[in-house]
C-alpha cells in the first residue's frame, strides 16, 4: 500500500511539474510575441527564451496564439508577427514528428508539392529572375512571366488546405492558426497577381518587379516551413482517419499544384466480409454475421456489445411484444426470460399499465419520438428513456426503453484527461 501511493504521488508531482513548465513555457512564448510586436528585433529576444524554447510543440504554438487571441490581440496582429514566428521558431522548435505518411495521404501529397514549388522556385524562376534582373529584355520577360505562371498552381494547394482542412481543425476547436494561414496565403495570391500584371504590362519597373518577386518567394518558401512544422503535425494529431479520407475523396475536385498524385492511397482497411467467412470456421467464434449499413458484427459481438453498454434496454415490437433485453450485469429492472413474447402490459404494475398504454400510442402515432421519466431508487437516481424506432420510411417498428443511473453523472465536474490508475 506504501509502494503504491509513493508511486501514485510521485505521479502526481511529475504531471504537476510538467503542467507547469508547459505553463511557465507558455508565459514566456507569450511575453516574446508581444516584445516581438512593441518592435524588439528577433536578435533582442532570443536568447531570453532560448532554453525554454526547447520541446516547444505545434499544438503549444496554437494554444499560445489562441490565448493571445482571447486575451485581446486583434488576428491581424497575429499575422503581421507570422513571419517573425517563424524566424524565431525555425531551427529552435524541437523534431516535430514528421509521420511517414502513406504515399497518397493528403499530407503526403501537399509535402511533395511542397518540394516541387521550392524545386521550381530554385531551379527555374530564380534564375530566370536573375537573368531579367540583368537584362529585362522581352525574352527574359516572357521566361519569367511562364514561371510565375505555374507558380499560380500554388492557390491549388491552398484552397485545398483552406477548404478541406481549415474546417476539420475549427471544428476540433483549432481556429487561430486557420485563420492567420489564410490571411497570409491571401497576401501571396496577391503578390503573385501583381507581379504577373507588372510583367504583362511592363513599364520597365525592372527593380519593382525584382523586389516584388524577391518578396513574395521568401512569403511562400515560409509558408511552406509553418506549414511543414505547424500545421501538418497539427492536423496529423487532430483529424480521424474517416476525415483524412473525406479530404482525400474531395481533393481531385480542386486540384493540385505543379505536380500531381501518381498514387492511390491504399487505406489500411480490412474486408470485413472476408473476415467474416474466415472467422465462422473458427469453432470458438459463433457462426453468422449480421451486415449493417455502417459495417458488420457476428452475432456473439452484438450479443456482447449489447450487455455491455451501461444501463437496461428492452425492445418491444410494434404489436406491443416483448422481443428482446438486456443482460447487463448490474440491470436496474430485473428481467427473466419469460417475459419474451409476452404483451408489454404484463412487463409493468398495473397502476401504470394506462400510462404505458398512452406513451405507446404516442409513439406509434407519431406524435413523439421518445419521452423521459426519472426517479429516485435509493441512491441510484434512474433515467428511464423510451424511443420510437421507425424505419427510413418513417414506419413504426417498436418501442425501445433504455434505463440507466445517472448518479454518477451528477456528480462530474471539470475534465478529466488522464488515464485512470
Amino acid at each position: 500500500m506504501g509502494i503504491i501511493l509513493k508511486n501514485t504521488m510521485r505521479g502526481e508531482l511529475i504531471m504537476s511539474e510538467l503542467i507547469n513548465n508547459r505553463e511557465h513555457r507558455q508565459k514566456i512564448l507569450k511575453e516574446v510575441i508581444r516584445e516581438l510586436h512593441a518592435g524588439k528585433s528577433v536578435e533582442e529576444v532570443k536568447a531570453k527564451f532560448a532554453e525554454a524554447i526547447q520541446g516547444v510543440t505545434a499544438k503549444e504554438i496554437s494554444e499560445m496564439e489562441v490565448q493571445l487571441v482571447k486575451e485581446g490581440l486583434p488576428i491581424e496582429e497575429i499575422q503581421n508577427l507570422c513571419d517573425v514566428h517563424a524566424a524565431v521558431f525555425k531551427g529552435s522548435i524541437e523534431e516535430i514528428h514528421h509521420p511517414d505518411e502513406v504515399s497518397g495521404h493528403p499530407i503526403h501529397t501537399m509535402r511533395e508539392e511542397n518540394k516541387a514549388i521550392e524545386d521550381h522556385i530554385n531551379s527555374s524562376l530564380l534564375p530566370n529572375l536573375e537573368k531579367f534582373k540583368e537584362d529585362d529584355s522581352n525574352e527574359n520577360r516572357l521566361s519569367l512571366i511562364s514561371d510565375i505562371n505555374l507558380l499560380w498552381d500554388i492557390d491549388k494547394h491552398y484552397s485545398r488546405k483552406e477548404n478541406l482542412i481549415f474546417p476539420y481543425l475549427e471544428k476540433y476547436g483549432v481556429t487561430t492558426p486557420p485563420k492567420v494561414m489564410w490571411g497570409v496565403d491571401d497576401e501571396i495570391r496577391s503578390m503573385i497577381k501583381n507581379i504577373k500584371l507588372s510583367l504583362t504590362s511592363y513599364k520597365g519597373n525592372k527593380e519593382e518587379v525584382v523586389e516584388g518577386t524577391n518578396t513574395m518567394i521568401h512569403q511562400v518558401k515560409e509558408m511552406i516551413f509553418k506549414e511543414e512544422s505547424i500545421l501538418f503535425p497539427m492536423a496529423l494529431d487532430t483529424l480521424t482517419e474517416d476525415e483524412w479520407i473525406e479530404i482525400y475523396d474531395e481533393s481531385d475536385e480542386i486540384g493540385y499544384a505543379i505536380i500531381y498524385p501518381d498514387v492511390k492511397w491504399e487505406r489500411a482497411k480490412v474486408n470485413l466480409e472476408e473476415k467474416a467467412k474466415k472467422e465462422s470456421n473458427n469453432t470458438d467464434v459463433d457462426k453468422g454475421y449480421v451486415k449493417f449499413d455502417t459495417g458488420m458484427l457476428s452475432f456473439k459481438e452484438i450479443d456482447l456489445i449489447l450487455n455491455t453498454i451501461p444501463g437496461d434496454m428492452t425492445f418491444v415490437d410494434k404489436d406491443n411484444i416483448v422481443k428482446y433485453f438486456s443482460q447487463e450485469k448490474k440491470r436496474i429492472f430485473p428481467r427473466t426470460k419469460a417475459v419474451i413474447g409476452r404483451t408489454v402490459e404484463n412487463c409493468h404494475p398495473p397502476a401504470s399499465v394506462n400510462i404505458v398504454d398512452q406513451l405507446v400510442e404516442d409513439l406509434k402515432s407519431g406524435k413523439k419520438d421518445s419521452e423521459r421519466f426519472w426517479i429516485k431508487l435509493g441512491e441510484k437516481y434512474v433515467l428511464i428513456t423510451y424511443f420510437a424506432i421507425r424505419d427510413e420510411k418513417g414506419e413504426f417498428l417498436g418501442t425501445l426503453e433504455f434505463s440507466q443511473d445517472i448518479a454518477p453523472f451528477q456528480e462530474i465536474t471539470g475534465e478529466k484527461r488522464l488515464l485512470s490508475e
